[in-house]
């Protein structure tokens, strides 16, 4: 039997999550997530998919993060029939997750095209609206976990606690071949040691074929344990309070915020930190955290969770007119608002309305994508652009790397050793470049080297019961490797304007500016003759 394995996202990059398993007798997804960060990247979640939907037989989805099932409506719209097989908690918090994603894509193509309108340029649609969404929920089945469930022709999947998230998963798949089956491994997302609401990693040992995350795969963190994550926190709070602003903190809306609020209402009723408002601005995180309440009972801490959310200084706000005031309060207070990478909802008009003041403080507690805003604010800008303005970087920008939901390089190399043996491959995905190069070093410590491979977008191998091929039919690319995890042209045109604004805001008198003008038009005007595209 042919089983091919393709990899159509999270290659060589940390989101857009989605591979096929395909035989003979059927095709599965392990997820289908959405491409975030670099426009380079985001424009591939508008592209078609790269494999006829209308053939996949199932979907089996990880977990809830939007870089894992953002794209499940989508997949739905464009003709997938078959069942999307999820935890239930994982099924649950999609029922908000992904209506709100649809959502917001309504809301920005409301106002792109209004600008599109004013600039003779033609309206876009979004990838999929929030009906969209809800339909889809229609073709979730849930799982418990450790049962075996029949999910094609010849295909069964059993889902392990992958400690990310909850109803987070590995997914184990096994592919009938004859007398033996194919064993199959699909890591997800690993959560660390000492995560707060999460129960540690399982999964099986001996497999012929393992895909695992690299997030972290080059960083090691020292001593995560929920004491020293409190005392960081509260080091972060105490100076945030010292400099009398606001503390802005960008999150996922989805665990990270339940995570913060818990330890943030336990410092203060400890008394180790000053009682503060804290504002919850996500209408996600509030549905999301009302989800996490109803399964409090299958997750650690759950009794903490409950208490923090019904603290009288803790206020989760809905509409739009309550999040613009609290960008009106003075003093010191908490914003805690998606979403983590800074590239969509409320957070960016908080940013808009609190980067420019010296007293305010934005701390990043999640991985920042590179090219988004989050990442680019973490690496020192001086000035960047929200929503087309030019915003001063006065606040202080803080990182704080404790709440990360992913293992660090040697928890990964411990996950790793735990599933051998791994016969013929263990597959690097979900990382950028030097976590996949560090994770691949430590994996390379357990097994042969040559049996550890780092796939790009839109590689195919063949999996069989005697080792790793690769097919003589390759798919296509949609963009090259080296465009993954890198800043694109949009990156550099939003920095290039920058620039030019600091240089003409730094210009002597008027005669000067008008020298910058000129050689910038001599520039373009080169430019232009040089690839004949001029003005008609």
């Amino acid at each position: 039997m042919t089983v091919e394995l393709h990899f159509h996202g999270a290659s060589r990059t940390v989101t857009g999550s989605c591979f096929q398993l395909r035989t003979d007798r059927a095709r599965i997804l392990v997820d289908c997530g959405m491409f975030q960060g670099p426009k380079t990247e985001k424009e591939l979640n508008y592209r078609p998919f790269p494999f006829g939907p209308g053939s996949v037989d199932a979907l089996l989805l990880t977990h809830a993060h939007i870089d894992h099932s953002g794209l499940v409506p989508k997949l739905v719209k464009a003709g997938f029939e078959g069942r999307i097989f999820a935890t239930r908690a994982t099924r649950d918090l999609c029922s908000v997750m992904l209506p709100d994603s649809g959502f917001i894509q309504e809301m920005e193509v409301e106002q792109l095209n209004r600008r599109n309108a004013r600039r003779g340029r033609a309206e876009v649609e979004p990838i999929y609206t929030a009906a969209d969404a809800d339909q889809a929920m229609l073709q979730f089945t849930p799982v418990a976990y450790e049962a075996w469930t029949e999910v094609a022709d010849g295909i069964r999947a059993r889902y392990w606690n992958a400690g990310h998230l909850l109803g987070s998963a590995s997914i184990e798949v096994e592919v009938a071949a004859g007398a033996k089956p194919l064993r199959i491994l699909f890591s997800g997302d690993i959560g660390p040691d000492h995560k707060l609401l999460q129960f540690d990693p399982e999964a099986p040992a001996g497999w012929d074929y393992v895909v695992c995350e690299s997030t972290y795969g080059d960083e090691e963190r020292h001593d995560a344990s929920p004491e020293r994550r409190r005392r960081l926190l509260k080091e972060e709070v105490e100076g945030a309070e010292r400099r009398g602003g606001a503390l802005v903190i960008p999150s996922f809306a989805v665990e990270r915020t339940q995570e913060l609020l818990t330890d943030l209402v336990e410092l203060m009723e400890r008394g180790e930190v000053r009682r503060a408002p804290i504002f919850i601005d996500s209408p996600l995180a509030t549905k999301a955290s009302a989800i996490f309440e109803s399964h409090a009972s299958e997750i650690e801490d759950g009794p903490l969770l409950r208490r923090a959310m019904s603290a009288e200084n803790v206020r989760f706000t809905e509409s739009v007119e309550q999040s613009k005031g609290i960008d009106r309060l003075t003093g010191f207070h908490i914003v805690i608002a998606a979403s983590g990478m800074c590239e969509a909802g409320r957070i960016r008009h908080h940013l808009k309305a609190r980067l420019w003041r010296r007293e305010a403080t934005v701390l990043i507690v999640g991985y920042q994508a590179q090219g988004t805003l989050g990442r680019i604010l973490q690496e020192g800008a001086k000035r960047v652009r929200i929503m087309g303005e030019e915003i001063e970087v006065r606040a202080q920008i803080r990182t704080l790397d404790v709440y990360s939901g992913h293992a660090d390089g040697p928890q990964l190399r411990r996950w790793i050793e735990k599933r051998l043996p791994i016969r013929h491959g263990l597959f690097l995905v979900h990382g950028e470049e030097e976590a996949l190069s560090g994770l691949k070093g430590r994996a390379a410590q357990l097994m042969p080297e040559e049996h550890v491979v780092v796939p790009a977008l839109d590689d195919v191998f063949g999996l069989t019961r005697d080792g790793l091929r690769v097919p003589d039919r390759q798919g296509k690319r949609r963009i090259l490797p080296t465009q993954t995890a890198q800043l694109d042209w949009h990156n550099d045109l939003s920095k290039l304007l920058l620039d030019i604004g600091e240089t003409m805001d730094h210009a002597a008198d008027d005669r000067a500016r008008g020298v910058i003008i000129r050689r910038l038009r001599r520039a373009l005007e080169e430019t232009e003759t040089e690839t004949g595209n001029g003005p008609a």
